[in-house]
């Protein structure tokens, strides 16, 4: 049988209301428990320092008209060093990393100060992107080079964007090229799902990679 949620279950009243009010999840997050890619979004700071930041809550998609690929940021803090130097540059670099280096860019976060060099602080190497002006990160296996295209508020006065990048170039590690990804490829953000039955949680927050398991033909 299906179980039908529209407002938050007495179960997860306290605890998840707290957290929502804390973090700004929506308890009905906790209960789809729907992936979302990881990655490190670098930009160049005002004073000319690495900024990177971790981010998920992501699509990635193209645009019928023109032919271009873009990257939608579904949650970017106003407040934030990504969404101030946005502003600034116009330009980003969104990195894919592997599971080897996914604790060094998760370090990121916590060498965040506006004087910080928070790619090296992280034990990363930052190199020039070759189309835009923003760093990369050497040890992530995929890079894309972005600019800014636009933004909106999802709910009026928020204090998260909704953001939206066109990548204008990629760059790639041969051993990631088509097929030969395996599990090495891009990590999934996975929310710890919530049984609203009970408002015990299920397991821990996990990061992903996918696995083929239906070939759905061509196009």
């Amino acid at each position: 049988m299906k179980y039908a949620y529209r407002e938050m279950p007495e179960s997860m009243k306290g605890t998840f209301a707290d957290y929502s009010q804390s973090f700004g999840f929506s308890w009905k997050e906790f209960v789809a428990s729907v992936p979302s890619p990881m990655f490190l979004v670098t930009t160049w700071k005002s004073n000319g320092q690495p900024n990177a930041c971790m981010q998920s809550w992501a699509a990635f998609t193209s645009a019928n008209r023109g032919g271009g690929f873009y990257a939608v940021l579904g949650s970017v803090n106003k407040g934030g060093h990504l969404y101030r130097t946005l502003q600034e540059q116009k330009e980003a670099v969104i990195n894919f990393m592997s599971t080897e280096c996914y604790d060094a860019c998760m370090a990121t976060i916590r060498n965040n100060a506006d004087e910080a060099d928070e790619i090296t602080a992280a034990g990363l190497t930052a190199e020039p992107a070759r189309w835009v002006h923003a760093p990369m990160v050497k040890e992530c296996f995929m890079n894309l080079e972005c600019r800014y295209v636009w933004e909106k508020e999802i709910v009026p006065g928020d204090d998260h964007v909704l953001l939206c990048l066109e990548v204008l170039g990629i760059h790639i590690d041969e051993a990631r090229l088509g097929e030969t990804a395996g599990e090495q490829g891009i990590l999934y953000n996975i929310h710890h799902p919530v049984n609203p039955e009970s408002g015990q949680k299920t397991a821990h927050d996990y990061a992903g990679v996918l696995v083929k398991k239906i070939d759905i033909g061509e196009y």
